[in-house]
């Protein structure tokens, strides 16, 4: 009996904001990744979740949703998006059912122009209809003709199965590009500093966690644990008291929830200092930028 041929790709995941695309990553890898909330523009930068089997190795990538840029923070996440337009194999064009209203974004004519088979997600089913679906159906049947739709709902792991499926059909052959016990590009100090930015996220309102930034400054590795000590870096002087709350409560908390999600990521015990900096005009500055691990 012939072996099956080997096949891998990058297979990298676009759409507008909050449709649901790192629930989906994650879901599709088995591993949380990609932080998730309820904010637009939570993920800032590309993350890689390798999912293997015997006979094939899909590289996806989570991308940070579509938008257009007021600051230099978000031109640097664009350049994610569009770096994920030139090396991908497939596409993932991932919408969601209350889009449907919505005007499609000028970034449909750029992913036309790539020449990248696109696969069209339609995520959070669990919230419409049938007769819905098959409006949006229609919709998209016109903007990319020919391509395959699955509607799928992320968070329930409805049709997980059937859209891994169509992506196995539409990978290349090829040798793997990464080792097979490998789960992502990223080090555990990322991990670190974005479930850090997550509790932030989870824990402020309005512009405070857009105004974050985290840097891991220091991660030891010990026999029985992480020594982790982090800066939280903010635009203006009033944000670093609200980060800090009345007697240290709220930068306490935000710790406390980090320290325990660390600790179940990394499978370690986990000494976490936070620490709170002004760093003004940090998104508008390139040095900054790129000390942040942007381009």
């Amino acid at each position: 009996m012939t072996e099956k041929p080997h096949k891998s790709g990058f297979v990298n995941i676009i759409g507008n904001p909050n449709v649901g695309k790192s629930t989906m990553m994650n879901a599709l890898v088995g591993e949380k990744l990609s932080i998730i909330t309820s904010k637009a523009q939570t993920t800032r930068h590309r993350i890689m979740g390798i999912v293997n089997g015997d006979d094939f190795q899909i590289v996806y990538s989570d991308t940070p949703g579509i938008l257009t840029p007021k600051y230099k923070l978000q031109e640097s996440m664009m350049v994610f998006v569009d770096m994920a337009l030139t090396d991908a194999d497939v596409l993932i064009y991932v919408t969601d059912v209350t889009e449907k209203n919505q005007p499609v974004n000028n970034y449909i004519e750029k992913i036309r122009s790539s020449g990248v088979p696109v696969l069209i997600v339609v995520n959070k089913v669990d919230l419409s209809n049938q007769e819905e679906l098959d409006a949006i159906a229609g919709r998209w049947e016109k903007i990319f003709p020919g391509s395959p739709l699955i509607p799928i709902s992320a968070l329930l792991g409805f049709n997980l199965n059937i859209l891994l499926n169509a992506v196995l059909s539409m990978l290349p052959e090829g040798p793997p590009y990464f080792p097979k016990d490998q789960l992502t590009d990223k080090y555990e100090r990322f991990f670190a500093s974005e479930i850090i930015r997550e509790k932030i996220l989870l824990n402020y309102q309005k512009e405070i966690p857009y105004s974050v930034e985290t840097e891991i400054e220091s991660f030891t590795e010990e026999p029985k644990l992480y020594s982790i000590r982090a800066v939280v870096h903010v635009v203006r002087e009033s944000q670093k008291g609200i980060i800090i709350g009345h007697k240290g409560a709220k930068l306490k908390k935000v710790g406390t929830e980090a320290r325990k999600d660390m600790e179940d990521f990394f499978g370690k015990k986990v000494f976490l200092e936070l620490y709170v900096k002004v760093s003004k005009d940090w998104r508008e500055k390139p040095l900054m930028l790129r000390r942040f691990g942007y381009r």
